[in-house]
């Protein structure tokens, strides 16, 4: 069998120093706040090269609480794109505001400059730019042309650690990123986390504060906020895991490799992209397929788990049928039974990527 993903041997091989730490907080009993939530808000911050970190509840929280801090205008307008995972829109809509879906690029999967600027309006607050699948979105001339606007632009960061684009790390380069620390993650808790990160000193404190019950000190509560916190268990084996993230992705880098030589002379298999000026996290290696079911049985039959992300395009599913963008000439939207995710991971050799070649092109030999 090769696994989509294997949480269990990935705690193996780091079962002395998660045991270590979940024990270390158990003994301690801090499990809200304290030492390891601030240190790994530390290193994290470091590490995305963000001047601060807010540990919180989950990934989608964190786009929720940064969109409630940036204080926008009652029903502004935020540029979602069309491919990515609800969260990324339900939270603009729980925070008040109008989602407005644009397309995104073929080659990257997600938002450009050229793919915004039919969604602008006067009305738009925000661009919440995803870097999906773990490609980091070219965001230099999003962020300017937003500044000259007031637009404020904000990263969802959650399947992209690590990623970087024109050598900075994601997260930071707009107004704030957020981040999702689910177990399936390149960097995932043992349950649910997230975290926000920023360069803007005034909105991380806004952010600290709304994650927690609008306060910055016990009782002396300054506004109406909501309980998002990262607990200390999930902080500790988040600081366990965190010094092998550049290594893992490498790894994934590595199967990835793998899969783009093997793979790249097959009529009817669309391959993703690289940066051509950055580092892909590779959380997902996406392909496209015509025939994407029929190749995803034929996968399963051979003992290699895959996944699809996502089905439905976010305008097509019935949470937004009230927009009625469901039938817009996008790409998403007459790509999205194409996807198929094929196994990726720090679990895999370069042995088990190749097998997963060697089936795909049994399939395509099959189908010629």
């Amino acid at each position: 069998m090769i696994k989509f993903l294997d949480l269990a041997a990935q705690y193996q091989s780091l079962k002395p120093e998660i045991d270590a730490a979940i024990a270390e907080i158990i003994e301690g009993s801090a499990f809200i706040g304290g030492k390891a939530v601030k240190q790994f808000e530390t290193k994290f911050a470091a590490y995305q090269n963000a001047g601060h970190c807010i540990g919180v509840g989950n990934g989608t929280d964190a786009i929720e609480i940064i969109i409630e801090a940036l204080d926008l205008p009652v029903g502004s307008e935020i540029i979602v794109p069309a491919n990515s995972f609800i969260a990324t829109s339900e939270a603009v809509t729980r925070a008040g505001h109008r989602v407005v879906f644009a397309d995104v690029d073929p080659v990257t999967y997600t938002l450009t400059i050229n793919t915004i600027m039919p969604a602008v309006t006067e009305r738009t607050g925000a661009i919440l730019a995803v870097h999906l699948y773990g490609y980091p979105v070219p965001l230099a001339p999003i962020v300017e042309f937003a500044r000259a606007r007031g637009i404020r632009v904000i990263e969802d960061s959650a399947q992209a650690h690590g990623a970087e684009i024109a050598g900075q790390r994601i997260g930071a380069i707009g107004d704030a990123g957020s981040f999702s620390f689910y177990p399936g993650k390149n960097l995932g808790a043992y349950g649910d986390g997230g975290a926000i990160v920023t360069n803007d000193s005034a909105l991380a404190e806004r952010c600290r504060m709304i994650s927690n019950h609008g306060r910055l000190q016990k009782y002396d509560h300054l506004f109406e906020g909501r309980n998002s916190r990262l607990d200390s268990l999930q902080a500790a084996v988040l600081l366990a895991k965190l010094p092998l993230l550049d290594d893992w992705i490498a790894r994934r880098n590595a199967v990835a490799q793998v899969y783009l030589e093997g793979l790249r002379d097959l009529n009817g298999i669309v391959l993703p992209a690289l940066p051509d000026n950055g580092r892909h996290a590779f959380h997902l290696f996406v392909i496209r397929s015509e025939k994407r079911d029929q190749l995803q049985a034929f996968l399963a039959d051979r003992e290699i788990q895959t996944g699809i992300h996502y089905p439905i395009s976010l305008p097509k599913l019935r949470a937004y049928d009230y927009l009625g963008m469901g039938d817009a000439d996008f790409f998403a939207n007459r790509t999205d039974a194409t996807l198929l995710s094929l196994p990726i991971g720090e679990h895999l050799t370069v042995e088990d990527a190749s097998v997963v070649v060697e089936a795909v092109r049994a399939f395509a030999l099959i189908d010629a």
